[in-house]
């Protein structure tokens, strides 16, 4: 699961600090034994002790974001099946690395969808962009590549090929990749996904037959040979198809570093207070935020904005 700035894993401790704050009194003894027993209170304080800042972060974040964005059940239970799906046998396995239970992760996908909402908004995505999108998702590519180090020898590279000399030798002798002196940098067909983005954006584009200029990736530079091109679907795109392509459009546009300043501007309409002072420090990241965005001068809180109070 794709994971926004502000996620975290947190999601079986806040669910035990949640049950912590029912009608029950907080001296209701939760765990007997011989040796002494537990209440409520004490699981409450240890449960702060440990992860309550960012426990609380999320339960804050959650509710301001949710009272703005619509994120159903439906959509969670969605995307839930389909992570247990590409898992499998280690989906349980998973879970326990994690530390969460079912409901925990559950309520890690709603967050997470909640923040891709708040990064989202107000992102336009056209209809050429769009079909474009759904185009590329039914198309196959067939590919050779020569990696290398430096854009001096992919370009030393590139003029070779170009002049006729033949690629498989050319990866053989050039190329960086394991398995290329044996491969001759074949890499067979592959859809969107399969490529690190950079690669898959140049290559989609190019004809049949050509050789790509040199392109940058983190693992350095490709020369790409595109040997054919396929349509792997002609079905007419689902609603659902469109709806998915068009949010993965909107979160490629997004800048990610703008959700702390989206998600404190909101907790300030929202008027969040701490009563926890143990617990107070929990919003100064956002606290902070408004605060850089008053200095900036380009949109001043109120007098009353939300001030943490000292009493429990």
């Amino acid at each position: 699961m794709k994971k926004t700035v502000l996620s975290f894993t947190l999601a079986a401790s806040v669910l035990a600090l949640s049950a912590c704050s029912g009608n029950a009194s907080d001296d209701e003894v939760i765990v007997t034994s011989k040796d002494g027993d537990i209440t409520k209170s004490e699981f409450y304080q240890e449960m702060k002790d440990s992860v309550g800042e960012q426990a609380l972060q999320m339960m804050v974040i959650e509710k301001v974001l949710d009272s703005k964005y619509d994120v159903s059940d439906k959509d969670v239970q969605a995307e839930y099946d389909d992570v247990k799906k590409q898992l499998g046998d280690n989906f349980d396995q998973y879970l326990a690395q994690q530390g969460q239970t079912a409901d925990g992760f559950k309520k890690a996908i709603k967050l997470n969808k909640l923040q891709e909402a708040a990064l989202t908004d107000g992102i336009e995505v056209s209809d050429e962009e769009l079909n474009k999108s759904l185009e590329e998702k039914s198309t196959e590519l067939k590919a050779s590549h020569i990696l290398v180090a430096d854009e001096e020898t992919a370009k030393e590279v590139k003029k070779k090929a170009d002049a006729g000399e033949d690629f498989a030798k050319l990866a053989k002798e050039y190329s960086t990749e394991e398995g290329a002196d044996e491969s001759g940098g074949e890499l067979g067909w592959f859809g969107e996904g399969k490529m690190v983005a950079e690669f898959w954006n140049a290559a989609v584009a190019m004809k049949k037959g050509t050789i790509s200029e040199p392109v940058q990736s983190e693992f350095g530079f490709h020369i790409i040979k595109l040997e054919d091109k396929r349509k792997t679907d002609d079905k007419e795109p689902s609603k659902e198809d469109k709806e998915k392509a068009k949010q993965e459009l909107k979160l490629a546009k997004a800048d990610t570093s703008t959700i702390v300043e989206k998600v404190a501007k909101l907790m300030k309409e929202s008027d969040v207070k701490v009563k926890d002072k143990d617990l107070k420090s929990a919003m100064d990241m956002f606290n902070q935020s408004n605060s850089e965005v008053k200095d900036d001068g380009t949109d001043a809180p109120d007098e009353d904005a939300p001030v943490e109070e000292d009493e429990k």
